[in-house]
């Protein structure tokens, strides 16, 4: 497709499976255009897979899109070779990043890639969306970095939607940059720090052993969810710091 025109729609999909011999197997391991998967070495039980980046992106007009599926009793971790950079594009438009994940009981998804980096002049719209099962595990980290060094952010918009045995406990949606509602950088949101990034933690031992809601340090909040399920949201100078304060928060759930 010429993506001076119409921006590039491209389609990466991951289905992990139970091997019945006691680990996983990736029967579904496609991607086109600049979305590329890698499997990596795992553990005994566990998949792994990189998310590689073929060609620079999202700029305007690009549509991607990443699905993975867990079925019932696999584990799949899934991480990014690198920070996925939104840049304006010669295409007129927004651009897109849908990201869909489906957990079945006993199944276990790690969703880690690496941060989104909103460029000075980019315009994206990000989605995620989470169906996990009742008895299914889920680390979900997201992080996003409000422009370059010494750069102003373009227009991120981003949406994550979390669904826990059929019922739909968190969808919250966060616009920050040049034409986002006023007061997205200002005290009750991001306070002028430059990263903010999410993490949820899905665990059916949650339900019998709630997580209380707490600060952690200065710019991070544990607020549990309805059923198993526990979100930190935190924000943050720089990636670096929000990192470390997310592994914190992590390690901190057990």
């Amino acid at each position: 497709m010429d993506r001076m025109t119409a921006g590039v729609k491209a389609t990466a999909r991951i289905g992990a499976r139970d091997d019945g011999r006691g680990g996983t197997s990736l029967p579904v391991l496609e991607g086109d255009g600049p979305l590329a998967l890698r499997r990596t070495r795992g553990s005994a039980d566990e998949a792994r897979v990189m998310l590689v980046g073929a060609m620079s992106g999202p700029l305007g007009g690009d549509h991607f899109t990443v699905e993975a599926e867990v079925a019932e009793g696999a584990r799949l971790r899934v991480g990014s070779a690198a920070a996925t950079i939104a840049l304006p594009g010669q295409a007129k438009g927004e651009s897109r990043y849908d990201v869909r994940l489906t957990v079945a009981d006993r199944g276990e998804l790690h969703w880690l890639p690496e941060q989104l980096i909103s460029a000075q002049g980019s315009e994206l719209y990000v989605t995620t969306w989470a169906d996990v099962a009742a008895t299914g595990r889920l680390v979900l980290r997201e992080e996003q970095v409000l422009g370059r060094a010494a750069e102003q952010p373009g227009r991120l918009t981003s949406r994550l939607t979390l669904c826990v045995a059929g019922r739909t406990v968190l969808d919250q949606e966060l616009a920050c940059g040049p034409g986002a509602p006023a007061g997205w950088d200002g005290p009750a949101v991001l306070a002028g720090h430059r990263a903010v990034g999410q993490l949820i933690v899905v665990q059916p031992k949650f339900a019998a052993e709630p997580v209380a809601a707490r600060v952690l340090g200065d710019g991070a909040v544990v607020v549990p969810l309805a059923g198993p399920a526990v979100l930190v949201s935190a924000v943050a100078p720089d990636a670096l710091k929000l990192r470390r304060v997310l592994d914190e928060a992590l390690a901190s759930l057990g």
